[in-house]
């Protein structure tokens, strides 16, 4: 058997609504757009979204809008995709990185105070895998040093924490749509804010710079092309119709996983804590000590099940080593999830054959390293 790592679900509804758009005479800045930004930011709770074309193109506008430049220095985790820091680099701040919690895997606030320097000008927390950050405390801080909160939510659409949503309590966030994300508009993500100001600003640099009346050539500030199209925000639509089914096909997988894996030796599954609710973008294991992740992997590669591991620390990203002198042990507990997480087959629709089958091949490989030490 093969198990592909993800595969977005695609319906007669999403044909639909990108037929719908390809009849339009307007291909871009349109009415399928319009209306993603209104279903984003009313399911998230705030009161803007503007589209764009990636999530790491929302991070970069935010930085902007943030007026982060030259010199300044922005703390987050090492933890992530490397997008979430390099959107700083594009403006020359700095990234200043935080180690993470050993068992959310996401930036732990009780180092942040003491990484805040004269030349701090925001946090950005992600969400990672869809759980939700410790928003309570990091906004705690960031609000006692006149910090903004900029959210990488780019993994957590639908994620809540004691009932707020991922992505509606820092000054701005965003989400993106990559087709292995809960909903995908095969390219894309929304930006989300409460203020007006840096909505407008948003709105004006994804679209070179225009200005409010979007007067043909007319432009006020530099900008950027990165704008969505009517074909992606379609697409977008269709799937935030049906959001509530979508996340829920993705629990019920997630419940699959846990029933079957809870009671294997050697493997740690990823549990909610108490009033978190995640949403699940990927399904993560961590290998305990003395199982090579890397064999592991290997072993479900050879036999079909397609794997990854999640995620490198950017602080070891070759290009962060050159830039910064960063250097193994700098962020331990980053680095120990590193070495021992595994994303296995993710999708809605994975039949539960699919997952007996990685199940299996999990048991057998992760049995051999037991075995050894017999």
């Amino acid at each position: 058997m093969k198990v592909p790592l993800s595969a977005p679900d695609i319906g007669y509804r999403e044909r639909e609504l990108v037929l719908e758009a390809l009849d339009s005479p307007v291909l871009s800045i349109g009415s399928k757009a319009s209306l993603f930004e209104r279903m984003i930011a009313g399911y998230v709770g705030v009161k803007y979204g503007i589209a764009v074309n990636s999530g790491t193109s929302g991070l970069h506008l935010l930085v902007r809008a943030m007026n982060i430049g030259d010199g300044d220095e922005v703390i987050t985790t090492p933890f992530s995709f490397v997008a979430s820091a390099n959107c700083l680099l594009f403006e020359r701040a700095r990234p200043v990185f935080v180690d993470i919690d050993p068992v959310t895997l996401n930036i732990n606030p009780g180092g942040i105070e003491e990484k805040i320097t004269g030349r701090t000008r925001a946090v950005l927390p992600v969400h990672v895998f869809g759980r939700p950050a410790d928003m309570g405390a990091i906004l705690s801080i960031a609000r006692r040093h006149r910090l903004a909160v900029i959210e990488d939510a780019c993994e957590a659409l639908g994620a809540c924490c004691n009932g707020k949503m991922a992505g509606s309590e820092g000054d701005a966030a965003v989400f993106a749509f990559y087709p292995n994300k809960q909903i995908t508009t095969g390219e894309g993500g929304v930006i989300v804010t409460g203020s007006e100001e840096v909505a407008k600003l948003c709105r004006s640099m994804r679209n070179q710079g225009r200005g409010e009346g979007g007067e043909w050539l007319d432009h006020c500030r530099l900008g950027y092309n990165y704008r969505m199209s009517e074909l992606n925000a379609a697409l977008g639509v269709a799937q935030m119709e049906r959001i509530g089914r979508i996340l829920a096909k993705r629990r019920e997988v997630a419940g699959k996983y846990g029933a079957r894996l809870k009671n294997l030796p050697g493997v740690s599954i990823p549990q909610a804590g108490p009033g978190e609710k995640i949403s699940w973008f990927v399904y993560v294991i961590q290998l305990t000590e003395g199982i090579d992740r890397d064999k592991v992997m290997k072993f479900l590669l050879e036999r079909g099940v397609e794997c990854r591991p999640y995620f490198q620390p950017i602080h070891l990203q070759p290009f962060y080593v050159k830039m910064f002198g960063y250097h193994r042990g700098d962020f331990p507990e980053a680095e120990k999830a590193a070495s021992s997480t595994l994303a296995l087959p993710f999708f809605n629709n994975l039949t539960d054959a699919q997952i007996d089958y990685v199940v299996e091949k999990l048991a057998m490989a992760v049995s051999s390293f037991f075995l050894m030490k017999k």
